[in-house]
């Protein structure tokens, strides 16, 4: 079963928090390389960026700059491994997916569009299952067929 990430799986893999030990648990079991997409790394970055921006300006906001930056060089080092890989997307095709997820979902349910992206990309991968700790993007997936898979 491909199960494909989004930002919060992301966020508990390479920072400690809540959710991590099922996080990593989840990486030691996987057979396989973890697929991403360029725009789930891309929110993933932004979001270390903006944590350690935060924390700079209130410290009792975000996260230290020397962890934001240890983040960063973690994913790269995934990268470079192949602990987890960057997938080809035809973002048309998501972008339309996204769509479709978007008038079906977002006036009811109000859904985030990077959420809704996460979804329409696994959907286009073809992927069966889902990894997010975001109850909201729970409820999306699952109602497109996609299995929680953590």
């Amino acid at each position: 079963m491909i199960a494909f990430p989004d930002t919060s799986f992301l966020c508990s893999l390479y920072r400690q928090q809540v959710h991590s030990p099922r996080v990593v648990a989840y990486m030691h079991a996987l057979t396989g390389p973890l697929p991403v997409s360029s725009l789930l790394l891309l929110e993933f970055r932004q979001s270390v960026r903006l944590q350690a921006r935060l924390h700079a300006k209130d410290r009792t906001k975000g996260y230290l700059k020397h962890d934001a930056t240890r983040m960063l060089q973690s994913v790269q080092a995934d990268l470079a491994s192949k602990e987890i890989e960057v997938l080809p997307v035809d973002w048309s095709d998501v972008h339309q997916l996204a769509e479709n997820l978007s008038a079906c979902y977002t006036e009811q349910s109000g859904h985030r569009l990077a959420d809704i992206l996460h979804v329409a990309t696994a959907l286009h991968l073809g992927a069966t299952g889902f990894l997010t700790f975001d109850n909201n993007q729970k409820l999306l997936a699952q109602a497109e067929g996609l299995v929680l898979s953590i």
